[in-house]
């Protein structure tokens, strides 16, 4: 009851970055191990990291921050 209506969201928010950070940071060691990060994708098994070259960074989604 202590909790106000948009800490619910920011709640969301937070953790979601979270997990994407964690996923960024997970397949950035799968490539530099060359260790697979297995996700689903298309109801199919797909490694991460086949789509990756083993000498480059995986792509990251460009913010703007205003």
């Amino acid at each position: 009851m202590g909790r106000q209506v948009g800490s619910h969201s920011r709640e969301t928010q937070d953790i979601s970055r979270a997990l994407r950070r964690a996923a960024r940071r997970a397949l950035e060691l799968g490539i530099k191990t060359a260790t697979p990060v297995y996700v689903i994708r298309d109801n199919e098994i797909v490694d991460l990291t086949k789509d990756q070259p083993a000498n480059r960074k995986p792509r990251r989604k460009r913010t703007s921050k205003s």
